[in-house]
């Protein structure tokens, strides 16, 4: 083991340094959930809801991705001659800044302007999410599936909070005001993790390069990275042209199109909660069909649908849906890959945002040729990729029994 430097103060009991731990995490992955989620909800203060052009909005989730992976290096180089204190508030720092930057360059400025503040949104989510999978370590080699499952939750809630606080001040402040909003949670960030007392974590060595290169070149890692990327696509598709597509296709307001995202946001992180209560009681091939088949129902529902009654249904069902595939996936993560390092987890998990990122880029190409429709078609196509992968995923867990 390596130890991240940070300064300690007075050594604290086992229970106590776990919990500071974890509230160290956990913040974090609700911050990167705000930071990933926030484009999604802005677009429609940002006038993109009254235009044409669709391609232009691929652009900035595009921006967005290429932040996030520049920050997998840099946060290496980081951990290897800086402190994880250091680390975790260089991110909410950028994070908060990009949020204050955006909300000076809001149109009628080029677009160039707001795609660089995108651009470091995503360095300051990337650089918050390689702290965190350091400090979630204790926990992961404890209990696997449940680390990652109360993570997941607090990454949904922080994107259910970045829509929510749009769609709640979307008539009364500007969008300036909104995104000085959003940049004071992470703000507020950078004092928490500058005055709490701080618990040094290990970074974990690096398992033998033959182990660590075995397991990534495995059918299971290649499958589930494959699984993880289709179903953050399939997410995202959603999440980022939501509001657009209801807008366009349905005629309702801004703000009632982002209480439906914040409604899609709730229904995928709370059916995800109550999945994990109910993974032990039902089969799982009849629970993954169903959730597949509720996923693509409430797509194909949604883009027919012409109330808002009939888009809410259609949401919950496309949430709920959805919801179920990472408690099953989550099933997979602890017996199949033991061998937990937080470098490579936070590539595994900047893949699987690079797949919703690049879905919803895609969209604003194919929506220029198609039509607005392919927004709801391509979470069709992905759920049944999903639904492939975790087949095989199951079959190679059969044939190769020793590994699971």
């Amino acid at each position: 083991m390596r130890p991240a430097a940070s300064p300690q103060t007075d050594p604290l009991p086992e229970g106590a340094r776990s919990r500071l731990a974890a509230r160290n995490s956990l913040a974090g992955f609700f911050l990167s959930g705000l930071l990933m989620a926030f484009l999604g909800a802005i677009l429609p203060a940002w006038g993109h809801h009254l235009e044409s052009d669709h391609s232009r909005i691929g652009f900035y989730f595009l921006s967005l991705n290429a932040g996030l992976w520049v920050s997998v290096p840099v946060s290496q180089q980081l951990l290897r001659r800086r402190s994880l204190r250091f680390l975790l508030i260089l991110g909410t720092s950028i994070s908060a800044a990009a949020f204050f930057y955006l909300a000076a360059v809001g149109p009628p400025r080029e677009d160039a302007w707001r795609l660089a503040g995108a651009g470091f949104c995503g360095l300051g989510a990337g650089l918050i999410n390689a702290g965190v999978f350091v400090t979630i370590s204790p926990a992961y080699r404890r209990d696997p599936a449940s680390t990652v499952n109360l993570c997941g939750l607090l990454f949904g809630l922080g994107s259910l909070t970045s829509s929510l606080l749009v769609a709640g001040t979307y008539y009364i402040y500007t969008t300036g005001a909104i995104l000085t909003f959003l940049g004071v949670i992470p703000g507020y960030m950078i004092a928490y993790y500058a005055t709490s007392r701080w618990v040094p974590e290990e970074i974990p060595a690096d398992p033998p390069t033959g182990k660590r290169m075995e397991e990534l070149r495995s059918p299971a890692a290649i499958l589930l990275a494959l699984l993880l990327f289709f179903q953050f696509g399939n997410e995202w598709a959603i999440a980022g042209w939501l509001p657009l597509f209801l807008v366009q296709q349905l005629g309702v307001s801004p703000a009632t199109a982002l209480l439906l995202l914040s409604l899609y946001w709730l229904a995928l992180t709370m059916g995800r909660l109550i999945m994990q209560a109910v993974l032990p009681q039902v089969r799982h091939g009849r629970l993954l069909l169903g959730s597949v088949l509720a996923a693509c129902f409430g797509c194909f529902s949604l883009s027919l649908t012409d109330s808002l009654a009939g888009a809410s249904m259609s949401l919950l069902l496309i949430g709920g849906g959805f919801a179920a595939i990472y408690p099953l996936v989550v099933e997979k993560i602890g017996h199949r890959f033991p061998y937990y390092h937080p470098g490579v987890f936070n590539g595994m998990f900047s893949l699987a945002v690079t797949g919703g990122l690049l879905a919803a880029a895609s969209l604003g190409v194919l929506a220029d040729w198609v039509g607005l429709w392919v927004i709801m078609g391509l979470p069709v196509a992905g759920s049944l990729a999903v639904l492939v992968l975790l087949l095989l995923l199951w079959l190679e867990a059969r044939l190769n029994p020793q590994g699971s």
